[in-house]
């Protein structure tokens, strides 16, 4: 999946399920062709396209003869121009967005930031490059091709810190026949936000005017359960970034862009921006439904007829859908391109250094809650495997496994101790018994609500409220009715890391409730029905990121085999492989026992 300031080398694929991605939306230093015409709305019904083209497969089959290629830039024109750059003589360079990890001598390994040099971009899928004195293959989609090409490779070494140059003397340069300015640099940048906000602002428009609209007419494929679930929340990103752009709009100093004014745009819509959450959550189920629908070749018929109608470039529909999951994680990486490349003094400086913060905790904010949700599945699998388990559902109050480990917990009366296995949630405590035969089996026991809890440090020594001798030991206080809990742990640094647990659980809950962050009653249901189901078959459920099989599949024979994913998200933590939860359950919880 290539970013969205990369140069379009997407393959054009015709079959139903591409894996390409509409990344020709966002181009730098070529001049577009995308045509702005679109056809105005019409019945894509039965009716409409019996009498006028015949079936949806007869239309498909009739664009698809015409070989028409509405917007492409002539399939694959803008490769073609980095390679004629190549020829040239012309040094191109691009930027690695992702780490790209071989054991293979044929490719080129970077880390993300890194300067490549490209060599030949004649293949769509791996260009051949150089890092130093290393060459070889590397993913294009890895890349994004530098905004300023005409900037000295000296310059590019420099570690950046916070978007800042090292040499703040690097202000104003010449450069081979013209005069290249950081002025001219932040030029380009300006230029690259407006042009891309504007085709994506098409780009929604599209998918909701060439696709939903038409779904809608046709009851008899989709329900507004299914469209929900293909589409997410698109329409209320489509109006909140038409907002967006009038407000970029504004501050756009179209006669001296350099001069433009756009931080301040990012900073005022920064929160507008995290509906961008709830989409990427839901991502992965559009994927699943979509890949469902489009075995049935009628479906495969409609979707294209659709296309083809609004005049989109050749990207099938779950190629289109993946773009604002892109496009949210773009931001940071523009920002921080304009930043370094605006001047200390300049009356924007602060506003885009403020940006570039709040896009970046938007895109953690995002992240974060697509690993929280997608650890419900893995909560709910493992309530299903605790024995005798009594009362409500963990989900019904917690999403979060803060930590986990062994307690000796005393009670009163006769301060009998106890060694029990516990489970510290957002909200709650869970209490069970290890099995005495086998010890990977657990029973239900007990839990504790941390909400009416404070926690208690108990020094080494006699306690007075159990009148015994107690040793890295801390009380459960319960605030209304006096209740009080006694744990001991047997090494002095478990006890702080369970101190440090408690202080965690009771933050989370507070970041939750300032973010407003909460899983809906079907995501719970949905969570324990699926934990039920794999519980009876008796398999071990794989916790995978299912729409990731999606994104990038793609084989050449004289090339590397396989293509290495990437994260679609730019703060996304690293996928881990299928294993059990309960083999696992340690990796949810920010420290091991």
């Amino acid at each position: 999946i290539t970013s969205a300031v990369a140069f379009d080398i997407l393959p054009l694929k015709l079959h139903p399920f591409s894996q390409s991605t509409p990344t020709g939306l966002d181009c730098v230093g070529w001049k577009r062709c995308v045509s702005s015409s679109v056809i105005a709305d019409g019945a894509l019904d039965k009716t409409a396209l019996t009498d006028d083209v015949g079936s949806e497969e007869d239309l498909y089959e009739d664009f698809r003869s015409s070989n028409h290629r509405y917007g492409h830039p002539g399939g694959g024109g803008e490769q073609l121009a980095i390679n004629e750059l190549i020829s040239d003589g012309s040094v191109v360079y691009a930027e690695a967005l992702w780490d790209h990890v071989t054991m293979d001598d044929q490719e080129l390994g970077f880390k993300a930031g890194d300067v490549i040099e490209v060599m030949d971009a004649t293949n769509k899928e791996w260009w051949w490059g150089r890092i130093l004195d290393s060459e070889g293959w590397f993913p294009a989609s890895f890349v994004r091709l530098r905004v300023n090409q005409d900037e000295p490779m000296d310059d590019y070494p420099l570690k950046v810190e916070g978007g800042k140059e090292d040499d703040s003397s690097s202000g104003t340069r010449r450069f081979g026949m013209g005069q290249t300015t950081k002025d001219q640099m932040r030029t380009n940048v300006i230029n690259e936000i407006i042009s891309t906000e504007r085709d994506y602002i098409k780009h929604l428009k599209d998918i909701c005017e060439g696709y939903i609209k038409q779904c809608r007419k046709r009851a008899d494929m989709f329900t507004e359960e299914q469209l929900k679930t293909i589409f997410g929340n698109i329409e209320d990103i489509y109006r909140c970034q038409k907002k967006f752009v009038k407000a970029l709009e504004k501050k756009f100093n179209k006669d001296h862009p350099h001069l433009s004014e756009v931080g301040s745009c990012f900073l005022e819509y920064q929160t507008e921006f995290q509906i961008y959450s709830e989409y990427c959550n839901n991502h992965p189920n559009a994927c699943m439904e979509l890949s469902r629908l489009t075995k049935v070749n009628k479906y495969v018929y409609f979707f294209e007829a659709c296309r083809l109608l609004q005049k989109m470039i050749d990207i099938s529909l779950d190629g289109f859908l993946l773009t604002p999951v892109q496009k949210i994680c773009k931001y940071p990486l523009q920002l921080a391109e304009l930043l370094k490349y605006t001047n200390p003094q300049h009356r924007d400086f602060k506003d885009v250094e403020a940006a570039l913060n709040a896009m970046k905790n938007v895109a953690r904010l995002i992240n974060e809650r697509k690993r929280r949700l997608e650890n419900i599945d893995k909560i709910a699998q493992w309530q299903s495997s605790i024995e005798d388990w009594e009362g409500e559902d963990v989900l019904v109050r917690s999403s979060e496994l803060i930590y986990s480990g062994e307690l000796t917990k005393i009670s009163h009366p006769q301060a009998k101790s106890q060694q029990r296995m516990f489970f510290l949630f957002d909200h709650q405590l869970v209490c069970c018994k290890k099995d005495l035969l086998r010890r990977d089996i657990l029973y239900y026991k007990s839990r504790i609500n941390m909400d009416d809890m404070e926690i208690l440090d108990v020094e080494d020594g006699k306690d007075k409220d159990f009148n015994i001798s107690v040793k890295n030991a801390f009380k459960l206080h319960c605030r209304g009715t006096e209740e009080v809990h006694l744990f001991c742990a047997k090494k002095p640094e478990q006890k702080q890391r369970w101190l440090k647990a408690f202080e965690n659980e009771r933050r989370q809950v507070q970041l939750d409730q300032e973010t407003g962050f909460s899983i809906t009653e079907v995501q719970k249901k949905q969570a324990m029905l699926n934990a039920s189901k794999q519980h009876h078959t008796g398999k071990p459920k794989a916790v995978t990121r299912p729409y990731y099989d999606f994104l990038m599949r793609q084989k050449h024979p004289t090339l590397p085999t396989t293509l290495p994913q990437q994260q679609v998200f730019m703060l996304a933590e690293p996928k881990r492989k299928p294993s059990n939860f309960w083999q696992n359950i340690s990796r949810l919880t920010p420290f091991r026992k």
